[in-house]
């Protein structure tokens, strides 16, 4: 089961070869039309965009249009959302929406490719639409990650569900000074390892970015600025 779970209809609208950006726009709104829902909520980065079909949109009567600036997750339920060109960061921040539908516009695909690997959304291409691939058989639990590493991440995940924003500094130092502190734990284990456990545990988004984000940097060989409590921290074995 993918970390982005959604319970309401979901789209991306994906520019396609010999396509225009409004007809892109233009698949993404009939979409929307087509959900059932409550009122429309359109999201853009900034008040003003290069888009005449979004703006007429945007200006129907009971059609509410926020930006990124004052976007908060919990603005999205009971509603049909348009969301335009949200970054990675953006599509993480949606984790937990409520909505009734949801499409989102595509700007480039690097942004893009890990939500949709993990929100298998309807895609809407120029004269096509691909359904969401047939979640996958029931299959035996992967190997458990070696040294405790598992573990680790259990305890990380059970911190982090306890606070609506996810991780808290101190969390991410103890890690941090972990990784450091014992190079020989985390040597054998792979991104996409830790990457795959993280989603297992449903954790957020932002916080498995966060997390293999780390661990790339210390496969790079990079060190880490922690603060003198957690300096030489290291989880039990």
């Amino acid at each position: 089961m993918s970390s982005t779970e959604y319970s309401f209809p979901v789209a991306v609208s994906q520019l396609g070869e010999q396509d225009s950006r409004e007809s892109q726009n233009a698949r993404a709104v009939q979409w929307l039309l087509e959900q059932r829902g409550g009122s429309i909520v359109v999201v853009t980065p900034q008040k003003q965009f290069d888009s005449d079909i979004l703006r007429r949109v945007a200006a129907r009567p009971g059609v509410t249009h926020i930006t990124w600036r004052g976007l908060f997750t919990g603005s999205l339920a009971n509603h049909r959302v348009l969301y335009a060109w949200p970054d990675r960061k953006h599509l993480n921040d949606l984790w937990g929406a409520d909505a009734d539908a949801l499409v989102v516009i595509e700007w480039g695909r690097a942004e893009t490719a890990t939500w949709i690997e993990d929100a298998n959304p309807v895609r809407l291409l120029p004269g096509q639409t691909v359904q969401p691939r047939p979640q996958p058989a029931p299959v035996e639990a992967a190997e458990p990650l070696p040294n405790g590493v598992g573990e680790i991440l259990e305890h990380i995940a059970a911190w982090a569900a306890g606070y609506d924003s996810g991780l808290k500094w101190n969390e991410e130092d103890k890690l941090k000074a972990d990784m450091m502190n014992c190079p020989e734990r985390w040597a054998p284990i792979t991104v996409e390892q830790v990457r795959a456990k993280c989603r297992e545990l449903k954790m957020r988004p932002n916080d498995i970015e966060t997390i293999t984000g780390f661990l790339e940097r210390r496969k790079q060989g990079r060190r880490f600025n922690v603060r003198s409590t957690y300096r030489d921290f290291r989880f039990a074995q």
